[in-house]
């Protein structure tokens, strides 16, 4: 494949760190000053999730490897059992990413589109505590 036909990474089509990094540091302020999910994070650890978050999103999307490179697999459903997770704290991070998104004031409601089912599914799979009716 030449150069000219190198296919280009949805992390470029995003617009690459710049993006992410907007993207990320945005999230974290939300995630902050929320009473559910601040709490997650030891305060000396926070701005280390931050970078953590930046890292594994570029590398999903075809940016850097650093993530891999630094700490391995993603196995995210293990790193984040920890934690309790349930409908509230999965709610309450779409929803600081949701406004997240907004900000971006992205142009391609595909690509944007494309960004916000995956961190749907994610935020659902990270889901730990069972909070369906009949499920206590």
């Amino acid at each position: 494949m030449s150069d000219t036909e190198k296919q280009v990474t949805p992390y470029e089509q995003f617009g690459g760190h710049e993006f992410f990094a907007k993207l990320v540091a945005r999230f974290y302020q939300g995630v902050r000053h929320d009473s559910v999910l601040a709490p997650m994070y030891p305060a000396h650890e926070m701005d280390e999730a931050e970078r953590r978050l930046l890292m594994f999103m570029e590398q999903y999307w075809g940016g850097p490897q650093a993530y891999g490179e630094e700490r391995g697999h993603p196995r995210l459903r293990m790193r984040h059992m920890e934690f309790a997770i349930d409908a509230e704290a999965r709610d309450r991070w779409l929803t600081h990413m949701h406004d997240a998104i907004l900000e971006m004031n992205m142009q391609d409601s595909e690509l944007e589109n494309q960004l916000w089912m995956y961190l749907v599914g994610a935020a659902h799979a990270m889901q730990n505590i069972d909070d369906s009716p009949g499920s206590h």
